[in-house]
């Protein structure tokens, strides 16, 4: 028995897959759906069987014992506000993926699939790990301002916390024995205020909080919005687009490409240049504002995402957040990987497989 594990990571256009043994990553693969492929599909959980025929027949094309692997890890999706970890596929998550309690997600079907390849399967089991709806928060952060509006723990959770135990492992330290800033940096913005294991912060990068990222608004004056709101120009949908999906670099330079801003700015585009180093404001913005949650004690401030590539980008970070702690930069995100290593720590026993209820 080679203890295999199989990590499925549904997207909207797209599943990804890939099979490990233990540690070692021998198959990956991004299968793309076209609109043709998904029209026939009436929503995401219609897609189920469809989705999950193209893994088997993948994972059999590709030589790979089927009968080999013994934990089956999907993306987490839109579940209930859980803390951090990983979680068998049981009942009550099932009901709550189907249904979409939180909402409808492609990454819904990441545990569902799961749990039914696992079925199939002589000795696997299907988990789950650090969906976005990852909620570690102090009741401090719950706070907005008004009752009415809740501040939420929507965020990179799986990205910002496989990096910060990386890290922790690299450093031969122990996670839960650290303070860190984690900024996941990619489509969306999310910085984490970590504390001894548990992101007590963030702000909720999927729909309006924080600093602005290639295809997201962030945090915008909130009584411009209201006046923009009902002033009868726009439709509740194209408000909607405006704060993720054409805000951000989208609404400034109509890219969501942050190396295409990069080069523009490099050659001379001077509010290209300005937008990018906009964009590097607020996240050091943020950045500052999680130092003050951990009151100044922070061992380590970890960059992460695809825009930690761009050097001009860190650089502009790092002039106005070095002085808060030493800066660790880890470029992309490797998801796949994320999930894998979570199924590694399974088998050795590592973590503590929690229940969801």
């Amino acid at each position: 028995m080679q203890e295999l594990i199989l990590a499925i990571n549904p997207g909207s256009t797209s599943t990804k897959i890939a099979v490990y043994r233990r540690s070692s990553r021998i198959f990956i693969k991004t299968i793309s759906h076209s609109s043709a492929e998904l029209k026939p599909f009436k929503d995401i959980s219609s897609q189920f069987e469809f989705r999950m025929q193209i893994i088997l027949d993948e994972v059999r094309n590709a030589h790979i014992n089927i009968d080999d692997i013994v934990i089956v890890m999907g993306r987490g999706g839109l579940v209930k506000p859980i803390p951090s970890g990983v979680y068998e596929v049981n009942q009550a998550l099932i009901e709550d993926l189907k249904v979409g309690v939180m909402g409808q997600h492609a990454s819904n079907l990441g545990g569902l699939i799961a749990h039914e390849i696992a079925q199939k399967l002589p000795s696997a089991k299907a988990y789950i790990v650090d969906p976005v709806v990852v909620d570690e928060f102090e009741e401090l952060a719950r706070l907005s301002g008004h009752p009415n509006f809740e501040r939420k723990s929507i965020f990179h959770a799986l990205n910002q916390k496989a990096i910060a135990r990386n890290h922790a492992k690299t450093h031969h330290l122990e996670y839960d024995e650290l303070n860190l800033i984690v900024a996941h940096m990619g489509g969306g913005i999310s910085v984490g205020a970590h504390k001894k294991g548990k992101v007590i912060d963030v702000n909720q990068a999927l729909d309006g909080d924080g600093p602005y990222s290639p295809e997201r608004s962030g945090s915008l004056p909130i009584g411009a919005v209201v006046e923009t709101c009902f002033s009868g120009e726009y439709s509740k949908e194209e408000i909607k687009k405006m704060i993720v999906g054409k805000g951000g670099y989208m609404a400034y330079l109509d890219t969501n490409d942050a190396y295409a801003v990069e080069t523009a700015s490099k050659n001379g585009d001077k509010k290209a240049e300005l937008i990018e180093e906009g964009m590097a404001y607020q996240v050091a913005k943020e950045i500052g504002a999680m130092a003050t949650v951990l009151e100044g004690n922070v061992n380590a401030i970890l960059l992460t995402g695809g825009i930690a590539y761009g050097k001009p980008f860190i650089d502009m970070l790092n002039k106005r957040i070095q002085h808060i702690a030493r800066i660790f930069v880890y470029p992309g995100e490797d998801e796949m990987k994320a999930l894998a290593m979570n199924g590694l720590r399974v088998i050795k026993n590592e973590t503590e497989v929690l229940e969801y209820k």
